[in-house]
């Protein structure tokens, strides 16, 4: 609600009269017109503070076709990494003085997809940012700017996957089971990609893949065919999230096998939950936040700063290999 005056709900006006400009001045400052002089900019925003004046969103829209609403459209955020990354783009969009609106779904099929996206549209969004992208979600054709969170080439998962592989090497492992996640995401690909790198890179086995959907229950269910590639000779596992490789460590401890003395494994996401597991998980991070931020500048045509690089988070669950 904005601001009142003795019961009047504070306008443009009361703004102008307090900042001795015209109401178009504060028009101009409000919606982020270039061109505005730093110290009139400086008087109308110090006159909003002062009468507490807040901006009707509605309104606004009527008279700039611009809702400064973000759309979201989200799969499986019942995970950690959609949900945070619901959770980033929300304040990336209130740090810009925007708002999301956010359409969930479950489904890969393109035309559920699309008609989560027509939702967002019929809203009047300035643009939408897709989480947990599926390979076959649309991102052109539509009347506002489409974007994958983490960037359509997923360059910097592909980084971080390759991370984990090259602390593995590292550590002397040469036979390295890769446990990815579904193979019709985008975030799950860029994984794979960069395991490939490091495993061509430092000339190393990949002596098995096997596919989880992301959640725990998925990583124990691949343990037995794990197992079978350690008892084979295999040493280590790059697991493309956290969740998958919290239920494969259990899965794996159920058939015997000790992390990190027999297997060590290593996951993605650092969760908040990863430093807790037992034993404590090895993974790489994300700048979330930073992605999040680059998503929102890039629907609104803004010219985005670059995230922060990957970062590897070492634990307990790697060490050299028996």
């Amino acid at each position: 609600m904005s601001g009142d005056n003795g019961g009047r709900r504070i306008g443009v006006r009361d703004v102008a009269a307090a900042a001795g400009v015209s109401t178009q001045t504060v028009s101009r400052v409000l919606n982020d017109y270039p061109g505005i002089r730093d110290a009139t900019r400086e008087r109308v925003l110090d006159a909003v503070a002062a009468l507490d004046y807040r901006v009707n969103n509605a309104a606004r829209a009527l008279g700039t076709s611009l809702t400064r609403t973000v759309g979201v459209v989200a799969s499986d955020a019942v995970l950690h990494g959609p949900a945070a990354g619901i959770a980033a783009l929300e304040r990336a969009a209130r740090a810009r003085g925007r708002w999301i609106s956010t359409a969930y779904t479950d489904s890969d099929d393109p035309a559920d997809i699309d008609a989560a996206v027509q939702h967002l549209l019929d809203q009047g969004v300035d643009g939408i940012v897709l989480v947990a992208a599926h390979g076959a979600t649309p991102l052109e054709g539509y009347a506002v700017p489409i974007v994958p969170l983490y960037g359509e080439s997923g360059t910097r998962q592909r980084e971080a996957a390759a991370l984990a592989v090259d602390h593995l090497a590292d550590l002397g492992h040469r036979r390295i089971v890769e446990l990815a996640g579904p193979a019709d995401w985008r975030e799950a690909l860029a994984r794979t990609a960069g395991v490939a790198d490091a495993v061509d890179r430092r000339r190393l086995t990949r002596e098995g893949r096997v596919e989880g959907d992301w959640s725990a229950g998925s990583g124990a269910a691949v343990a037995d065919t794990v197992a079978a590639h350690v008892r084979a000779g295999a040493t280590a596992v790059a697991v493309a999230n956290d969740q998958m490789a919290l239920g494969l460590m259990a899965g794996l401890a159920a058939r015997g096998l000790a992390v990190p003395a027999d297997v060590s494994v290593a996951g993605f996401d650092d969760n908040p939950d990863a430093a807790f597991y037992t034993p404590a998980l090895t993974t790489v991070r994300l700048d979330v936040e930073g992605e999040a931020a680059e998503a929102v500048a890039r629907v609104l045509g803004d010219e985005p700063t670059a995230p922060a690089p990957p970062v590897l988070v070492p634990r307990a669950s790697t060490a050299t290999p028996r």
